[in-house]
């Protein structure tokens, strides 16, 4: 399938059906490939750096697999790499508009412009935004692997704000990017609970020192979402 314009829509990964992607609903999982961030505790890797070895899903399977399961699953998690680097982009969201299927946005928040699109265009239903890193260039460029703009990332948390869509905010924690300050701080520039997850050695990009890097304990990780949450319950006292 092409999108206006002529770009191929690429699908690199296909779920059937997952618990986890979407909060409290069934969803199929389209994965798109390219990312402009090379944060270097990646959990997708091969998504970023070589799609092109990853298997081709065609689109129109896709939409025949999700279709057939339209009783019962309660939507499609759009997700990457960041996918709003992908040409097709914006008519597969179409598509699924006007098929009448709820959409959620998996997102690094590096592009407003195309996020403003979307939600103008209201193609989505929901958006899980990654926050990196305290808003500042240094620690959000460490997190990212490239120069971040702030500005951008900022922006793209208003839009999700004055939305109206339900939204996630989430981090991965990684010990000697992340602590107790750094989670407040990130905590403190979202509108709503920030979700904290657990680093893997086995996730990374190209930093290969990051393989060696013990992820918090089980009472360290505890400890940083409570910091998470503390945040959240003082915003809405």
């Amino acid at each position: 399938m092409r999108a206006m314009g002529g770009e191929a829509v690429l699908i690199k990964g296909f779920l059937e059906v997952s618990l986890l992607d979407w909060p409290g609903r069934m969803a199929s999982v389209v994965f798109l490939p390219g990312c402009n961030f090379r944060c270097p505790f990646c959990h997708n890797p091969g998504l970023v750096l070589s799609p092109e070895e990853l298997e081709d899903f065609p689109v129109k399977e896709v939409l025949a697999a999700i279709g057939a399961r339209a009783g019962w699953i309660d939507g499609v998690v759009i997700t990457g790499g960041e996918p709003t680097v992908s040409a097709g982009i914006m008519h597969l969201l179409h598509v699924f508009k006007r098929r009448g299927i709820p959409v959620k946005l998996d997102t690094n928040g590096s592009r407003p412009e195309i996020l403003r699109e979307i939600l103008e265009k209201n193609l989505i239903s929901a958006a899980a935004m990654d926050i990196k890193a305290p808003l500042v260039e240094d620690a959000y460029s460490a997190a990212a692997g490239v120069k971040a703009d702030i500005a951008a990332i900022k922006e793209s948390i208003t839009l999700l704000s004055r939305s109206g869509i339900e939204l996630f905010f989430r981090a991965t924690m990684v010990p000697g990017l992340h602590d107790a300050a750094a989670v407040r701080e990130m905590a403190s520039a979202v509108p709503e609970r920030l979700t904290l997850q657990g680093f893997r050695p086995a996730d990374r990009l190209v930093d290969l020192s990051f393989g060696g890097i013990k992820p918090f304990t089980e009472e360290q990780f505890r400890l940083l979402q409570d910091t998470a949450d503390n945040v959240c319950r003082e915003r809405l006292a």
